[in-house]
């Protein structure tokens, strides 16, 4: 399974999480084997300020992900994010991925089904 996290820094699973996922300026990519981290990459984020919030949920459709799990996140891109069937997820307390991971693996993370935090998009 390959969960995406936005980050600010390159910190790998320790990275702390970015407030919002189209300003990250990084994706963190972990993959499981089960409930074991098997492998983790750190990519800058292409931005999107061309091609808006379509361009950013492109992005991120591209890094062939099963869930993404973010703290915020506009109604427009949360909405294609779904329809593309892309899992999404909400983690508003975890300071780090590693944190994350485990609530994510607990199943203690709210699911969305297409709705934002975002009240600016």
């Amino acid at each position: 399974m390959r969960l995406v996290f936005p980050t600010d820094k390159n910190d790998g699973y320790l990275s702390k999480r970015g407030a919002h996922f189209g300003k990250a300026n990084y994706y963190t990519v972990i993959t499981l084997d089960g409930d074991k981290i098997i492998d983790v990459e750190c990519l800058t984020n292409p931005g999107h300020s061309e091609g808006g919030c379509g361009n950013a949920v492109t992005n991120i459709l591209s890094l062939k992900p099963n869930a993404l799990i973010v703290s915020g996140i506009g109604g427009p891109p949360a909405r294609g994010l779904v329809n593309a069937g892309l899992d999404l997820y909400f983690d508003t307390i975890s300071p780090t991925v590693q944190d994350s991971i485990k609530l994510f693996l607990e199943g203690k993370l709210q699911k969305s089904s297409g709705e934002g935090t975002c009240s600016a998009h």
